[in-house]
């Protein structure tokens, strides 16, 4: 089974995304699939699920990581509701828009022009990014190539580089056996202790999720993470602040890499999640929610 699209270069994808970018325009319509009460924004080619708490105070947009969903911010969003417009979103291939008809190929400057696309879709001008692990290469690709709606970003567990060249045959086979058999009961605990670490007391209703996830969807995500490009290179021309937020005991990305694009930010702040792994906002919440607290009250 090939993992890429066959005559699907990286470099046209990234053409084909800039040709989407300069026809993105105004004409967004929302649309309801199924239940008239859920929230579809038909955007880009999409339909996104997002939830907003609506208010007039700044707003905070939540990008989720690879195999998770927008409630993996339900922490953040119940601390910070009552002073700030929480808006969170499944991301292409993800919970409420894994639509496998609309999962063609794509990469996280196609993510980037949703996140934009949906902004303005709700009448959003400048937000405030809050990005996990892939939600973080997304957020970090939006500060990039539609800097005017980025007022500062929050990056949780994520990098600007590369992934880590041994950890990508043991992502591939894992993902190729997910695809063909289905997630074994064994594999599900590989990807908790991964993205959750151990014993964490939530991770049975994500495992009851990834059980759901279709071949399509996981393909192209994957894809997406596998060959998206290293841009430690332009991380300096992001002017706006950042704080970026890292577990220790992260083995998905390890911590030294996300020092470095901290390092390399211009105007970034660090802290350190004592104890937690890759997803220290959903397993390790309260001195993440403080971090937020304060890099928000710091911003003009």
């Amino acid at each position: 089974m090939a993992l890429t699209p066959a005559g699907l270069s990286m470099e046209h994808r990234r053409h084909g995304a800039r040709e989407r970018r300069a026809a993105v325009s105004g004409r967004f319509v929302t649309t309801f699939a199924g239940d008239p009460d859920m929230p579809i924004a038909s955007v880009n080619g999409q339909n996104l699920y997002y939830e907003d708490t609506g208010g007039r105070g700044p707003a905070l947009v939540f990008s989720h990581g690879l195999l998770m969903d927008h409630t993996m911010f339900a922490p953040q969003v119940q601390a910070l509701q009552g002073r700030f417009r929480c808006i969170s979103w499944d991301e292409r291939g993800h919970g409420q828009t894994a639509d496998p008809e609309q999962c063609a190929p794509f990469d996280y400057y196609d993510s980037a022009d949703d996140l934009a696309a949906l902004l303005e879709h709700l009448g959003v001008e400048r937000a405030v990014l809050v990005g996990m692990s892939q939600g973080g290469y997304l957020s970090l690709r939006c500060a990039l190539i539609h800097p005017e709606i980025v007022r500062a970003l929050v990056l949780i567990d994520t990098q600007a580089m590369l992934e880590d060249p041994e950890q990508m045959p043991h992502h591939e086979a894992l993902l190729r056996a997910w695809m063909e058999h289905g997630l074994s009961d064994d594999m599900a605990t590989t990807v908790e202790r991964t993205i959750l670490g151990q014993g964490w007391s939530g991770a049975a209703a994500w495992r009851a999720k990834w059980k759901k996830a279709t071949p399509i969807n996981l393909g192209q995500s994957f894809l997406a993470l596998a060959q998206r490009d290293d841009i430690s290179p332009r991380l300096p021309d992001i002017h706006v602040p950042a704080l970026v937020i890292h577990g220790t005991d992260d083995t998905a990305i390890a911590p030294n890499r996300a020092r470095a694009m901290a390092k390399a930010l211009p105007r970034a702040q660090w802290v350190e999640v004592p104890g937690a792994g890759h997803a220290a906002n959903l397993t390790h919440p309260q001195p993440v929610n403080l971090a937020i607290e304060r890099f928000l009250e710091q911003l003009d």
